[in-house]
């Protein structure tokens, strides 16, 4: 029973952990499926992160928060989306700038608004988001089996968690159930056809990135007011790079992506909970090692392991209208 409980709290961990990942990688899938390349998720969850928490701060509302984390994430979106699109900029140079600018920007206005060394103060119960509880959670926590499954990983959770995962069959939906789907997947693949068809590329792929917005800064506002209770200085530590590896590894697909980001999430709770403990036949291995293995993962990933995945053909490109 302690092996099970032990895996259960590792499995919670896991869900815990991978939430941010899964948002930002369903954004990155959003922006990337148009044919803009966004590295810079990093920076939109960063910004997202310090302007959920601030304003959750300063008006004492956890959802005053999360709009202020949505509406600066898409502010950032756009911004990459006029240097993008409307300027036919580098989206790789535009995107790293985006990047520099979150991390520099949130440390300062930190400072200058809560002179804390950049962090945000200590958000209380009401401004960040508890647990849900779910009806009979309590009543069964001490069943065998079945009683940590639902009070532990089903139950407990905040409310952003179950919008991540309920965004992933939406995603699917979206994507390939809808008119805007196939538009969007079509200008990411051939954009000149759907010009071709009156159809509006930059207003499309715009949309995309409003939507890459929206789901990085609920990422942000998770890591800020669910997982820490405010802001500190670059606390995405490299989640959004290791985000677009997982879209990479998922060949672009929601459902692949949310088994990605559940794989690193794993890793990452597995990493925490080894960390000290001796292991059969290796002994005690350092922490350092252990904090590194989601990373090492990613590398391990991305040197070839995935098979042949393919991106839009006109990812990266800036879509020049014949005349």
């Amino acid at each position: 029973m302690d092996m099970f409980n032990a895996i259960i709290q590792v499995l919670d961990s896991t869900i815990r952990l991978s939430v941010p990942l899964l948002l930002a990688c369903l954004a990155g899938l959003y922006s990337e499926r148009a044919g803009i390349f966004d590295i810079g998720l990093e920076g939109k969850m960063l910004v997202g992160a310090f302007a959920g928490a601030a304003a959750a701060s300063v008006f004492h509302s956890a959802y005053i928060g999360l709009g202020m984390a949505i509406l600066i994430s898409v502010a950032f979106a756009l911004v990459h989306g006029f240097a993008s699109i409307t300027h036919r900029g580098n989206q790789i140079v535009s995107g790293v700038a985006i990047n520099f600018i979150a991390a520099g920007s949130t440390i300062m206005l930190g400072q200058a608004w809560f002179q804390q060394g950049g962090r945000t103060p200590a958000l209380a119960p009401g401004e960040r988001f508890g647990a849900i509880i779910w009806p009979g959670a309590d009543a069964v926590r001490g069943v065998p089996i079945l009683g940590p499954i639902y009070s532990e990983l089903i139950s407990g959770h905040s409310v952003l968690v179950y919008v991540a995962f309920l965004a992933v069959p939406f995603t699917w939906w979206v994507l390939f159930r809808t008119r805007f789907g196939l538009r969007m997947r079509a200008v990411g693949e051939n954009p000149a056809a759907v010009d071709t068809a009156g159809i509006s590329v930059a207003w499309l792929r715009y949309r995309a990135l409003i939507c890459t917005g929206v789901l990085t800064g609920i990422a942000g506002a998770y890591l800020s007011m669910v997982q820490n209770g405010g802001f500190v200085k670059d606390m995405t530590a490299g989640k959004g790079y290791i985000a677009l590896a997982a879209l990479i590894f998922a060949k672009w697909k929601p459902v692949n992506a949310m088994f990605a980001c559940l794989l690193f999430g794993f890793l990452d709770a597995l990493s925490i909970r080894l960390q000290g403990t001796p292991l059969p036949l290796i002994g005690k291995v350092p922490v350092q090692l252990m904090q590194a293995l989601p990373y090492i993962l990613t590398v391990i990933l991305l040197a070839g392991f995935i098979g042949k995945a393919i991106p839009p053909r006109a990812g990266g490109v800036p879509y020049v209208k014949e005349r």
